[in-house]
């Protein structure tokens, strides 16, 4: 063993020393450098074109810093292998404009986020992507699957089962054969790989001309909602462990005549959200300007009316409440703004704000948090044959105090109308997944 004196060992150890904090600072320079360079994406932002052409149909992804903005990712769009479904006239169907934009959970992932799903609405099928770690979308093999219907427009996802909402209405594309399916419910079993395999015995179909929106599946998992917007019915079916679903008690149910009196505006539904914790039901009571309260059993999905309450914003539609079940937001379509409801009694949302966003000529539709829900992300619609400009990404700021929002500087992120198109679906993911 070889002695070293003392103080030759302390000039050892500071000479060290100095060493690895100067190499300490220079990572850190060099981190700073790179930060520079490449500005820090928080999340991923997509949504659906649907672009009505053949093997038109594409997903916008974009990256967002932790402010908000919006910038494409390098290799968007992303092809679907498929068509979307546009109204390039807005001709009324049964005196309603509009309808066939009338949907809800077009785009969705898993909850790994390392998968999404988006609808074909115009070519009966689903995409299915896996998503790398930059934020670039891969087509699984086989991609785009069947839908098990005509005019795909909702998906809800039950761990390894995909649920499709088959609208069966496409007034603008006669090479579609709406005329001989009814519209469905139907279930998929996704693999490992990310194929879709129908579930025998899963289909549920129902009347024509009912025009089912959406697919939501509860938090655990066990049912499935529909709401069903020109027959004006509410519909929950039970999940069975096999994939296949059955009526639950009571469905399909009208929506509440004390709600909709002879002579008054015409019972409407649109739009489902359940309550984060509790067995709650929201849906959005167009036509009245309120929002419906349903109480469910997480046992059965039988539904129970309990209340309407009153919202500001015009045509309320689409739904969002944040995990910390303090906030509801609502999509006002009519008059392009969100409204804000607090939970503190979940069976009675109060509204504390209604916020008009910039643009005009636009419809408010779905919307989205980012990961850590300081971002609320929602997609504009344009809303005339004749005026091409409305479609668009609009992203508010949550205020972390009252969950109040304010648009953001640079929004609204507008997206081209490509041969009548309108954006649809939306979701968030954040950077760095599970």
């Amino acid at each position: 063993m070889t002695f070293i004196p003392r103080n030759r060992f302390i000039r050892i150890v500071c000479f060290l020393s100095a060493g690895f904090i100067f190499s300490l600072l220079m990572c850190g320079s060099i981190f700073r450098l790179v930060q520079a360079q490449e500005p820090y994406s928080e999340n991923f932002v997509y949504t659906e074109s649907n672009i009505p052409t053949e093997n038109g149909n594409t997903i916008l992804g974009f990256s967002q810093d932790k402010i908000g903005n919006l910038t494409p990712l390098p290799n968007s769009p992303f092809p679907t292998g498929g068509a979307g479904i546009a109204d390039p006239t807005f001709t009324e169907y049964r005196g309603v404009a509009f309808l066939l934009a009338d949907n809800d959970q077009g785009v969705i992932v898993d909850y790994k986020h390392n998968r999404l799903f988006a609808v074909n609405s115009g070519s009966n099928t689903i995409a299915v992507f896996n998503i790398k770690q930059n934020g670039t979308l891969v087509p699984v093999s086989g991609s785009p699957f069947p839908s098990g219907g005509v005019n795909p427009v909702s998906l809800g996802l039950a761990e390894d089962k995909l649920y499709v909402v088959n609208k069966n209405l496409d007034v603008n594309n006669p090479t579609q054969d709406a005329e001989g399916s009814q519209p469905n419910y139907t279930g998929f079993r996704v693999t490992s790989e990310g194929r879709l395999i129908p579930i025998p015995g899963s289909t549920v179909s129902i009347p024509s001309d009912s025009t089912p929106t959406q697919a939501l599946i509860s938090r655990n998992k066990k049912i499935l909602f529909g709401v069903e917007y020109e027959v004006a019915l509410l519909r929950s079916l039970r999940i069975l462990p096999d994939g296949r679903v059955v009526e639950s008690p009571n469905s399909p149910q009208p929506l509440p005549a004390s709600e909709f009196p002879p002579g008054g505006p015409p019972p409407v539904a649109l739009g489902l959200q359940v309550h984060p914790k509790l067995p709650i039901l929201y849906t959005g009571f167009l036509s009245t300007g309120k929002i419906g309260v349903y109480n469910y059993s997480p046992v059965t999905g039988e539904l129970t009316f309990l209340k309407a309450v009153p919202s500001s914003g015009q045509a309320p539609c689409w739904l969002i409440s944040n995990h910390q079940a303090t906030r509801l937001y609502v999509a006002n379509t009519d008059d392009n703004s969100v409204t804000v409801f607090d939970l503190a009694d979940p069976t009675s949302p109060k509204e504390i704000q209604r916020v008009v966003i910039k643009q005009n000529s636009a419809a408010a539709t779905e919307l989205t948090f980012n990961s850590n829900e300081s971002l609320l992300q929602v997609v504009d619609r344009r809303t005339s044959g004749n005026i091409l400009e409305g479609n668009a990404i609009d992203v508010f700021k949550v205020n972390p105090t009252d969950g109040t929002l304010s648009e953001i500087d640079s929004s609204p992120f507008p997206i081209e109308s490509i041969n009548g198109s309108f954006p649809q679906g939306l979701v968030t993911i954040p950077r760095h997944r599970l």
